[in-house]
């Protein structure tokens, strides 16, 4: 309102006339622009919740039925978020751990928790969210459902992709549409209750009806998105694949390693050794750097560490950028897809994994972790 009255003369009202007044501009709805940003000359479109505020959302999928299909990390978030805001949502899961955690999370058999293929045949928009290997497995039996006007939702592109190995080709007639949360599911539901939101990307693949784009982007601030960035199917596999592999895990798991064994190799406790590869890291920089930039992070730091990291970031990057080239290139060709599928199919798959999974867990920088993150501060028993 102060658009369009002073505010001192909006103080000056009577306490009812101010009211009144102060409610019927709420009323009105305030005029926007999607915003356009530009960034080394390149423009992107980047849409915000208040672009698709819940009310509209709401209204653009008011008589349809989302069925979630899986109940693992993301369709759990995506589930649960859509159901705190008022949609009309149904899971469907096989009966085994995924459907014992949905039935604790409030969800009611027979009525929004039935079977795999009740959930299909009543949605209006599937989102396919079991992993990667099991869409393989199950595509056989959801797309009898795929019917005349239904969206099929992914939050990753892989199965479309690769369409080759997994055998995913969805029906003409149905809109084919993804919104890829950039983080974990388990992130995607806590964000959301702190009332934050987690950025996502958004591709329509195929729009039979028309209506693709609008059914992707009310979803995608129905689970509780924070801002959106157009993709392609193909580019959201190939980035989030390669990102999964280097920075966001594989490399970060790489260089905390060799770093940490350096340290210990070279007579330095375990505790030191934590301390100034991962305790520091995690906890005391990186928190800065993604609050503000690692350009601010060098233009704030001692002058000893600046000249030693100006130096050094030029060094790391000639050695790392073959490596990850290489991964993307993996990634493009579909042998990591090709790798994953099958790793992921074996029959012994999950005692191999367990192994594997032990092997890390019993490094000796993570047994490190386990013993001194009790000791920081904010894990201090509380006084009675």
């Amino acid at each position: 309102c102060n658009h369009f009255f002073g505010y001192s003369l909006l103080l000056s009202l009577p306490r009812r006339m101010f009211t009144a007044l102060s409610r019927a501009c709420r009323r009105v709805p305030s005029a926007r622009l999607i915003s356009t940003i530009t960034i080394a000359g390149h423009k992107e479109t980047i849409i915000e919740r208040s672009d698709y505020p819940v009310e509209k959302c709401r209204d653009i999928l008011g008589k349809e039925v989302t069925a979630v299909i899986g109940y693992g990390p993301q369709g759990r978030g995506q589930s649960l978020n859509l159901r705190d805001q008022g949609f009309n949502v149904i899971v469907g899961v096989k009966k085994d751990y995924s459907f014992e955690n949905a039935l604790k999370d409030g969800w009611v058999e027979g009525k929004n928790l039935v079977s795999i293929e009740e959930a299909a045949e009543k949605a209006t928009v599937v989102q396919y969210l079991v992993s990667d290997a099991a869409q393989v497995a199950v595509w056989p039996t959801l797309k009898k459902y795929m019917t005349k006007g239904k969206a099929l939702y992914f939050s990753h592109g892989f199965g479309i992709v690769y369409r080759d190995q997994t055998g995913i080709v969805p029906p003409k007639d149905v809109d084919v549409i993804l919104v890829a949360p950039k983080g974990s599911g388990l992130t995607v539901r806590t964000h959301f209750l702190e009332g934050r939101g987690i950025n996502a990307s958004w591709a329509v693949h195929q729009d039979f009806t028309g209506k693709a784009k609008d059914r992707a982007l009310a979803t995608a601030f129905g689970i509780g998105c924070g801002h959106m960035f157009e993709t392609t199917f193909e580019q959201e596999v190939t980035s989030d694949l390669t990102g999964e592999r280097c920075v966001l895990m594989g490399l970060l798991q790489g260089a905390f390693k060799a770093q940490y064994d350096v340290l210990r190799e070279h007579g330095h406790s375990p505790s030191e050794a934590f301390n100034e590869t991962i305790e520091e890291a995690l906890c005391s920089l990186y928190p800065l750097v993604a609050q503000n930039g690692m350009d601010w992070m060098y233009a704030n730091c001692s002058t000893t560490a600046q000249r030693g990291a100006l130096d050094w970031a030029p060094k790391f990057e000639a050695a790392l950028k073959p490596v990850i080239e290489q991964c993307y290139q993996s990634v493009k060709a579909g042998k990591e897809a090709a790798r994953a599928i099958a790793a992921n199919s074996a029959p012994d798959y999950h005692i191999k994994l367990t192994a594997e999974l032990k092997a890390m867990a019993e490094q000796e920088m993570w047994q490190a972790g386990r013993v001194l993150r009790p000791l920081r501060p904010e894990n201090a028993p509380k006084k009675k």
